[in-house]
């Protein structure tokens, strides 16, 4: 029997904000343990929380990005349960009236090649709402310890629908969402620092079949690459259990990316044992449509979206477009340039090319680099008009990354001009075509490529400095008269 995959996936976003949710105590990582806290953290007696704002104009934002509707209005409530990462024994979050519903994460899968782009799915959502981090347990050999740095971090959890079907679409889901919250300004999602965690709900059914499927919940996937790895796991152990006749039971599993295996955990809570009821110590939060128009305004271009202008706008190809989108500020470079130049596909060669590359060798971010838009326009726009040949604007770029000079400065400090004498470079070509008889035969045949017979001749005549668009030029102009 055939057996079809049904996944949802539960995505905790940590929001980028200086103070916590509900203290102004500040929210960071990487501090010794334990000094990121003050009585509303630890839960001391007679503490009370106070919302952060930034945080929820976080939320709002997330949610217009993904299409949600936002309510109107929102509340907070407990959700109760004994763990020690919790030091209130509860978490306060939303339950009945979560700030977002609805929405889509927009996912493209695997082209047929490396170089075509491929189908895109919208995944819908059921909620996105708003909640405090917990500490962190750190396991040591014979005790486990508590950092309460982390806890009451502002915390997004987003929630899909069971709308996708293999681990390929998972990952193209979390690879999106997690390129629009960045995009957003509202979390730097560095899965190392658990600023994106995700845990993932899957079951199966015979293919054809409408009715869910009993799910497992696995955790512990720390990479996006493991979220991908632990799915098409899981997949594969309830698929072998249901063909030995076994029963799939609903818990939670927790996936070794190391070792590629997953163990049981415990059995599944439900909703209900989390007794949640309205937290009385924070009121309901009202939306109105002035907050959501002002949140609206600083929404920025989602990356699929500026992927599709760039390919209609400059007219620059999916391959080109696919390094350059997933990055805000290499996309804002590329813009910059394309427009000072006017020759976008040009520059995005450049910059996907040689700029890359320089930024890999010297280990350095693009803020950090001395090329600027106006240098790639320049050179661009020097190999264009046949001043600066082709393999010599590579070298120029070199040294235009490390010393920041221009490239017309480049040039002339190297003597690098093309040059261009009309009654030497004709020369030149009457010469290359009377030594190369076969290649003038093939021409006079029809077969065009033959010109390029001569141009080695002319090069090396040349010392490197002939314009090719001038010597291809001469060179039909002699041809014809033959």
């Amino acid at each position: 029997m055939n057996y079809e995959a049904v996944i949802g996936l539960e995505v905790h976003v940590q929001v980028k904000t200086r103070s916590k949710m509900f203290t102004r105590v500040e929210a960071g990582y990487g501090r010794a343990p334990n000094t990121l806290t003050d009585p509303v953290v630890l839960a001391l007696p007679g503490v009370l929380p106070v919302m952060n704002k930034v945080a929820l104009d976080a939320i709002i934002k997330a949610g217009l990005m993904l299409g949600c509707e936002i309510a109107p209005v929102c509340k907070w409530d407990r959700k109760n349960y004994f763990y020690p990462d919790s030091p209130k024994n509860y978490q306060i979050s939303q339950y009945d009236q979560p700030i977002c519903r609805g929405g889509f994460v927009e996912i493209e899968l695997p082209g047929s090649a490396r170089n075509v782009m491929g189908e895109h799915k919208r995944i819908p959502l059921t909620r996105i709402h708003l909640e405090e981090d917990v500490g962190k347990l750190n396991h040591e050999t014979v005790d486990s310890l508590i950092d309460y740095n982390r806890a009451g971090t502002p915390l997004m959890e987003i929630v899909s629908e069971p709308a996708m079907h293999s681990a390929e679409e998972a990952f193209a889901y979390l690879t999106s969402l997690r390129q629009t919250m960045i995009y957003g300004g509202i979390s730097d999602c560095d899965m190392e620092k658990g600023q994106l965690r995700c845990d993932a709900n899957i079951s199966i059914r015979p293919a054809g079949e409408t009715k869910l499927g009993t799910k497992v919940e696995l955790k512990n996937l720390n990479s996006i690459s493991f979220v991908r790895d632990g799915i098409a796991h899981e997949i594969k152990r309830q698929v072998a259990v249901i063909q030995a006749g076994g029963t799939i039971v609903q818990e939670t599993r927790d996936y070794d990316g190391q070792t590629g295996t997953s163990q049981s955990l415990r059995t599944k809570e439900m909703a209900h044992d989390y007794r949640y009821f309205p937290d009385p110590d924070l009121m309901p939060v009202k939306v109105d449509e002035a907050w959501k128009a002002r949140i609206k305004s600083e929404c920025p271009e989602l990356p699929f979206d500026k992927q599709r202008r760039f390919i209609e706008q400059y007219q620059v190809p999916y391959t080109i477009t696919s390094v350059l989108v997933p990055d805000q500020e290499l996309s804002a470079f590329f813009e910059e340039a394309a427009k000072l130049s006017g020759k976008p596909q040009q520059v995005g060669n450049w910059i996907v090319n040689d700029l890359l590359r320089e930024l890999g060798n010297a280990r350095i971010g693009l803020a950090e680099a001395k090329v600027k838009p106006a240098h790639i326009a320049e050179l661009v726009k020097l190999v264009d008009s046949g001043t600066l040949l082709s393999n010599a604007a590579k070298d120029v770029f070199v040294e235009v990354f490390q010393t920041g000079d221009s490239p017309a400065a480049v040039v002339d400090r190297k003597g690098l001009k093309a040059e261009t004498n009309a009654g030497e470079l004709e020369q030149w070509c009457r010469d290359a075509i009377a030594a190369n008889p076969k290649s003038l035969a093939d021409f006079k045949a029809g077969k065009d490529s033959a010109i390029n017979g001569f141009k080695g001749f002319i090069m090396k005549a040349a010392k490197g400095k002939a314009n090719p668009k001038l010597v291809d030029e001469t060179l039909r102009r002699l041809l014809a008269g033959l």
